[in-house]
């Protein structure tokens, strides 16, 4: 059995900073000479984190009026909108 690795506070600093400036789990082991796995499992019980991700937002599109046009994707703000924003359509006024 392996015996267990006595951490310092360098390299626990290390992790925490690389990680926080985003680097890889791969990048932050091989500059400390470990294994991806074993600053892996250590920088989850440091509950070390990458930078969140910035957020993308998909532009939207010019929806045509032609009957013939093809069908919207999922989750598009005109059919979307329809279905959530607008109250049920009275008919046979």
């Amino acid at each position: 059995m392996p015996l267990a690795r006595e951490w310092t506070m360098a390299a626990d600093n290390v992790i925490c900073l690389m990680r926080g400036e985003g680097a890889t789990w791969a990048a932050i082991g091989q500059r400390l000479g470990l294994s991806r796995n074993t600053v892996i499992e250590r920088g989850r019980r440091l509950r070390a984190s990458a930078p969140p991700r910035p957020v993308v937002v998909a532009e939207v599109d010019a929806v045509s009026d032609d009957p013939a046009r093809g069908p919207l994707r999922a989750g598009h703000p005109l059919t979307w909108g329809l279905l959530s924003d607008e109250p049920f359509p009275e008919l046979g006024s």
